[in-house]
């Protein structure tokens, strides 16, 4: 494992095309939104981060993008619950990748209004934003494949016409945003478009017990630090790593005349599938740590199986991860080594 590699660095890569299109992020300092901003960065667009850090590892986030790419990048401290703000920040932008959200399923269940406002009133409120003043631009949501309920007894991988099946206030908030941002494309003719992802990793992700479970098994195994596994832990998910998923934002935005509308599964595909007991283990003999972890009940709304079948990406748009998990996991425990 290399702690230099490239996207582990603070430097600033030096970029001899000038930027061109500017794009809106919403929860741009997330683990998602500066991967995202780094790959369309190297493509020659100015990217401008929409925040309000209120996730722990934001804030170094944030200061990593900038330090990298100082003359690329803009920052607003803002919220998207804040309707009348959001108008100034969608204008002149020529696409807006809303990733902003509510990320857990046990926090939608500890405060379920909450988990609505920033979901699905906040997914409303950038929707009409663009609608007034920036109608054209492309609008690329991050949904997810909770969307489809617990899918008991499934044991294939999960393919767009899978009926939507909403458990978890979380899985109602997302839905809902969900199906809004699918319908103004048919409504109001906007250039919307879904990504209903899988389950993401890599580096700048701070993962916890609820969310982003392979990051947080990644720094608790270097950290010696103990974890719960809620259910038997054979629970199986298709891993993605964040850079293929930036790879195919630009491309969803580049070919909008064909993505307009469409909903597309996004994950590492059955290629990619693991369960938590085998990441851990791969972890452990990774990092030559030995893994503390203690069993518990299973959680509300969890899936036994979730793999995402990706072959309307492939068709469509020439998509597929080119990250294997192997290679993925390897250089986000090299990432979190450099971080410790």
């Amino acid at each position: 494992m290399d702690p230099n590699a490239r996207y582990v660095t603070d430097k600033e890569e030096p970029l001899t095309d000038r930027p061109g299109r500017r794009i809106l992020i919403t929860g741009g300092a997330g683990f998602l939104g500066v991967n995202a901003a780094a790959h369309l960065i190297k493509e020659g667009w100015h990217v401008t981060l929409l925040d309000n850090l209120s996730r722990p590892g934001t804030e170094r986030n944030l200061k990593w993008l900038i330090t990298r790419y100082p003359n690329r990048t803009s920052f607003v401290k803002e919220d998207v619950r804040n309707a009348d703000a959001l108008a100034e920040h969608v204008r002149d932008q020529d696409a807006i990748l809303h990733l902003a959200g509510q990320v857990a399923v046990t926090t939608s269940l500890v405060d379920p209004n909450t988990d609505f406002d920033v979901n699905a009133r906040g997914t409303l409120n950038m929707l009409e934003a663009v609608r007034v003043h920036n109608h054209d631009a492309p609008f690329v949501f991050s949904s997810t494949n909770k969307v489809y309920g617990k899918l008991d007894h499934s044991s294939s991988a999960c393919t767009e016409t899978q009926p939507i099946d909403f458990h978890s206030p979380y899985g109602c908030s997302k839905g809902a945003a969900d199906q809004y941002v699918r319908d103004y494309a048919r409504c109001f003719a906007m250039n919307t478009v879904v990504l209903r992802q899988s389950c993401i990793y890599g580096a700048h992700q701070y993962g916890t017990e609820d969310q982003g479970w392979v990051a947080h098994f990644v720094h608790s195994i270097l950290k010696e630090r103990g974890m719960t596994i809620y259910g038997d832990g054979t629970q199986v998910r298709d891993l993605l790593d964040a850079r293929d998923l930036s790879a195919l934002y630009a491309i969803v935005i580049d070919k909008i005349a064909i993505t307009r509308g469409e909903i597309y599964n996004v994950g590492g595909g059955p290629e990619n599938q693991r369960n938590l007991l085998e990441v851990i283990d791969q972890v452990g003999e990774l990092t030559g740590k030995k893994p503390h972890f203690k069993f518990a009940d299973w959680r509300e709304g969890d899936q036994a199986f979730y793999v995402s079948d990706i072959g309307k990406a492939k068709r469509d748009l020439g998509w597929e991860p080119k990250i294997d998990f192997d290679r993925g996991l390897r250089e986000l425990i090299a990432w979190a080594e450099s971080v410790k």
